[in-house]
C-alpha cells in the first residue's frame, strides 16, 4: 500500500486540525501516502476557501457524494456527533476505512450500532480520535504505570476546564442544544477525561455517581434567545476495577481556563501530574526517594526515547497541541497498512459512552451511584 485516499468531512476547528494532519504526517512518519482528495462541507464557498488553504484537491457539500466512491479509501469524520453514527456506519458497509472525531455518538443506541458495524467489517480500520492519547508526555505517563512506577493506583483526578461559555452573552450555538450536541461540557471534554483516566490506569471504570449544572440557561439566537438544553459543567466519581478511585471535574464556564486538562495519578509507589497547559511537561514523584529529598521532579518530555519523538527536532524542542493529530494519523495510517486495528477502538469509544450516560443518569437520580449498564 503506497497511497490513501482521504475525504474530511467538517472544515471548522476540528477540520482544519486534521487537516494539519493529513498534510504533514508523511513528512515525518513512515507511513503510506496521504492523498488530500475531498473536503466537505455544507457551505460551498467557504469549503473551498479551506480546501484552498489547506491543501485538498476537490470539494464536495454532501458527505453521502463521498461515502462509497471507489476512489476514497477514508472517511475522516469531523462533523457534529450527532452525524457521527450515520457516516460511520455507511462508510464501513461501503468498505472504507473511518476515523471519526470524540465522542463517538451523541447515544447509546447509535454507539452500540457503530460498534456493531465496525465488527461486521474487520478488513477496515475504524478508529475514536480521543487525541489526547497522543500527547507525548500522557504516552509516557502510561508507560510509566504500565512498568509499575507508581505502584498499586489508588486515586486519580482528572479536571479539564474551560472558559468559552463563561459570558452569558455569548451567542447559541449547536453544541448547546441538546438533539444536536447530545451533552455539553460532559460530552464534549469529560469525554477526553474519562478515556484518559482509563487509559492511563488500564482500568476499567465500573461505577459512576455525577452532578450535571447549567449555569447560563439561555443564550442570544439569531431568532432571539433560545433555551441551553445541556449541561455547562459536571462533576462524577468514579470507581475501577481494579480498586482505584477517580474524580472527574469538567467546565465550559471556568473563567481563567482555556484548555486546562489537568491529571493526577496517584500510587503506592509513586505519584504523576500532568496540565496540558503545559504539554511537554510531565512532573513524576518517585516514592521511594528518601524523606529528605522526596518531591515531584520536572520530567521534559522532548527526549528521543520518549514516544513519537524522535520522528521530530532534537531533544529540548517542544511540541505543540497541534502534533498530537499528526501522530494519531500516523497510528490509524499504520494500523491500515498492518492490516490490524486501531486503538482506541470503536468499542473503546462506546465505553467511554457507557461513562458519561452513567454520569447523566446517576445526575438525574441526585448523585446516587450507578453501574456501569444499569
Amino acid at each position: 500500500m503506497t497511497e490513501l485516499r482521504v475525504a474530511t468531512i467538517g472544515y471548522a476547528f476540528m477540520g482544519r486540525a486534521h487537516s494539519n494532519a493529513w498534510r504533514n504526517v508523511g513528512a515525518y512518519f513512515d507511513v503510506p501516502d496521504v492523498q488530500q482528495a475531498v473536503l466537505v462541507g455544507r457551505d460551498p464557498a467557504a469549503t473551498k476557501e479551506a480546501a484552498r488553504r489547506h491543501g485538498w484537491a476537490d470539494t464536495a457539500t454532501d458527505w453521502r457524494d463521498v461515502v462509497g466512491r471507489d476512489d476514497i479509501d477514508v472517511i475522516d469524520i469531523c462533523a457534529p456527533g450527532w452525524l457521527h453514527a450515520e457516516i460511520a456506519i455507511a462508510a464501513l458497509q461501503a468498505g472504507q476505512h473511518v476515523l471519526v472525531e470524540k465522542p463517538l455518538s451523541n447515544t447509546l443506541a447509535e454507539a452500540r450500532a457503530m460498534v456493531d458495524a465496525a465488527a461486521a467489517a474487520p478488513g477496515q480500520v475504524a478508529m475514536v480520535g480521543f487525541t489526547y492519547r497522543r500527547v507525548p508526555a500522557l504516552a509516557y505517563a502510561r508507560r510509566l504505570i504500565a512498568e509499575g512506577r507508581l505502584g498499586t493506583v489508588r486515586q486519580v483526578r482528572a479536571s479539564y476546564l474551560q472558559d468559552w461559555l463563561a459570558d452569558a452573552a455569548a451567542p447559541m450555538t449547536w453544541r448547546l442544544r441538546k438533539d444536536t450536541a447530545g451533552s455539553g461540557a460532559l460530552g464534549d471534554i469529560a469525554s477526553h477525561a474519562v478515556d484518559q483516566v482509563q487509559y492511563l490506569t488500564g482500568q476499567k471504570v465500573t461505577t459512576a455517581s455525577g452532578t450535571l449544572r447549567t449555569f447560563v440557561t439561555e443564550r442570544p439566537g439569531p431568532d432571539g434567545t433560545e433555551p441551553v438544553t445541556v449541561d455547562d459543567a459536571a462533576w462524577a466519581t468514579l470507581g475501577l476495577d481494579g480498586g482505584a478511585v477517580a474524580s472527574v471535574e469538567v467546565s465550559r464556564v471556568a473563567l481563567g481556563c482555556k484548555n486546562a486538562l489537568t491529571i493526577e495519578v496517584y500510587g503506592s509507589a509513586g505519584a504523576l501530574a500532568f496540565d496540558l497547559e503545559r504539554p511537554n511537561e510531565l512532573r513524576f514523584l518517585d516514592g521511594s526517594d528518601p524523606a529528605s529529598e522526596s518531591g515531584f521532579r520536572r520530567v521534559v518530555v522532548t527526549e528521543p526515547e520518549h514516544p513519537y519523538l524522535d520522528a521530530w527536532w532534537p531533544q529540548g524542542h517542544v511540541l505543540g497541541w497541534e502534533h498530537a493529530f499528526t501522530h494519531q494519523a500516523a497510528d490509524f495510517l499504520g494500523a491500515v497498512a498492518s492490516g490490524t486495528q486501531a486503538s482506541p477502538s470503536f468499542a473503546e469509544g462506546l465505553a467511554v459512552q457507557e461513562v458519561l450516560d452513567a454520569i447523566e443518569s446517576s445526575a438525574a437520580r441526585g448523585g446516587a451511584p450507578l453501574r456501569i449498564g444499569e
